[in-house]
């Protein structure tokens, strides 16, 4: 399967997140972000083990009200969510291991 690694310009409702029952990932950054771009290899690893963890990739910037009510200030940031509240939380991931175990805090059937 192919992950799609671009960011969408389309953010749901904050009320939308915080409703989401199933493991979900919500990852903020930009399609243009260096760091974004970097680690992009490593969250496709670590996701590889966990099929069924709901990713959503919200572009983030200026005037984005999603990325600012979860207090996003560096890219990419990976907000791990069960039951439609924060577990964990990782900055500029760089490898697979720090997110495949955040991954394990929300994922029960893995």
């Amino acid at each position: 399967m192919t992950t799609n690694t671009a960011y969408s310009a389309t953010a749901p409702d904050r009320t939308e997140i915080d409703a989401l029952q199933a493991p979900t990932v919500v990852e903020f950054g930009a399609n243009w972000c260096g760091y974004c771009q970097a680690a992009q290899a490593p969250i496709a690893a670590a996701f590889a083990r966990h099929p069924g963890v709901r990713h959503i990739r919200i572009e983030d910037g200026k005037g984005r009200k999603l990325g600012r009510s979860f207090g996003v200030k560096l890219w990419p940031t990976l907000i791990f969510l069960n039951e439609g509240r924060e577990v964990a939380r990782l900055v500029r991931p760089v490898e697979a291991k720090a997110i495949a175990e955040a991954l394990a805090r929300i994922d029960t059937e893995a």
